[in-house]
């Protein structure tokens, strides 16, 4: 189980307040559920909404204590780290544009920080958010979920274990298709389509960051150039629905990433594949159960999540059922969500944990993707390739 004994023992339940993700809010549904269902977190506050009724309702539907339940971020900040009993760490479900300011308000009051990613809407905003981690201590997760999946950190400890070889090449994709039919035009349009919100990337900033991340995890190599062409294949709008990049990781390593939310017939297309000297790996985020790996000239092997044949100690940790009994992305953010609350109750007990134990995304991640992502501009800009900076 991923609560088992190679894990430390909770000393308590931790408390979690949320900013966003109230009524009508998936995403918000989303980090939630994988709070509880990791057994370490209590959901006890939120300004769920900058709209006071819509918090209030949202605040119900949580069964929220009235008292916890605010309708702006600024006074739930104040007001929890004044209590004997407030929360521990504050869940961020924005849009991009209030990534910073929320975190920067809920770190100066003390509080540890789960973020959705992108982790801001500038890097000027992404660094000035490290420097404060930095200076404070805080725990800064941030919630690229996908590289909690069991068979994902299996992939990333194959390759550590030298089970491909010396990585040759990467190719990372991500396809959906629900902006395929969407204009940026009227005050309907999602708010991702929009500049103010999203910064100067939508797909790139939303999915590629996705894409991105799950290929510097796998492979424990950050990318480190890019040569990328934004493109709307959708209906017409002002920021990118399509990118496709060459990329290079750890500047001598070949790879490819593409991304888009205009590919009709997709719905969350997410895939990595990873070619050695000796082998190659192949996991795929619609079948997430199940990693392909190849032996050079010897048929396909199919290692499914587990315990034993084949499965390796470090995935083996965050198993939740036996073979035969599936798993899927809820359980991925009850990972996610298990390593961020042994992180903080390890800083709040002032307890060092064994090294490489954890493996969660944090502040890096989220400043390294947000590089990331201005680099992906400048390079569409440009017509050429752009070297990524790297925290």
């Amino acid at each position: 189980m991923a609560d088992s004994n190679s894990y430390p023992k909770p000393t308590r339940r931790l408390k979690l307040g949320f900013v966003g993700g109230g009524q009508g809010a998936l995403i918000g549904e989303v980090h939630a559920n994988g709070a509880r269902l990791s057994n370490r977190w209590d959901i006890v506050a939120g300004a769920l909404s900058s709209n006071p009724e819509r918090a209030k309702k949202s605040g119900e539907d949580w069964m929220l204590d009235e008292d916890r339940v605010y309708s702006d971020y600024e006074t739930m900040a104040k007001e929890e780290s004044k209590r004997s009993d407030g929360i521990d760490a504050v869940v961020i479900v924005t849009p991009n544009h209030l990534h910073h300011p929320v975190a920067k308000c809920f770190m100066e009051h003390g509080i540890d920080i789960v973020s959705d990613k992108p982790l801001t809407k500038t890097v000027d905003e992404a660094r000035e958010l490290l420097q404060l981690q930095q200076q404070t201590g805080l725990v800064f997760g941030v919630t690229y979920a996908y590289s909690a999946h069991v068979m994902v950190r299996q992939a990333r400890e194959m390759i550590n274990q030298g089970m491909i070889g010396e990585i040759r090449q990467v190719h990372v994709e991500y396809f959906q298709e629900w902006a395929i039919n969407i204009t940026d035009g009227g005050d309907d349009a999602p708010w991702r389509f929009k500049r103010e919100f999203s910064g100067d990337s939508m797909t790139v900033a939303d999915i590629g960051t996705h894409a991105a991340q799950l290929a510097s995890f796998v492979c424990n190599k950050p990318i480190t150039a890019v040569d990328a062409e934004f493109l709307v294949t959708g209906a017409p709008k002002e920021l990118e629905d399509t990118a496709f990049m060459r990329i290079r990781l750890d500047k001598t390593i070949p790879g490819t990433l593409m991304v888009s939310q205009s590919a009709a017939g997709t719905q969350c297309g997410l895939r990595i594949r990873v070619h050695g000297t000796k082998a190659s790996i192949d996991w795929q985020q619609e079948n997430p159960e199940s990693l392909c790996y190849t032996k050079l000239d010897s048929p396909t092997q199919v290692i499914e999540r587990g315990y034993t044949a084949g499965m390796l100690e470090p995935a083996t940790h965050l198993v939740r059922m036996p073979r035969g009994h599936p798993e899927a992305l809820t359980d991925a953010w009850a990972n996610l969500y298990t390593e961020f609350a042994i992180a903080i109750d390890a800083r709040k007990q002032g307890a060092t944990l064994p090294d490489n134990l954890l493996n969660y995304p944090g502040i890096v991640d989220g400043v390294n993707g947000m590089l990331f992502v201005d680099a992906a501009i400048k390079s569409n800009d440009a017509s050429d390739w752009v070297e990524c900076e790297l925290v």
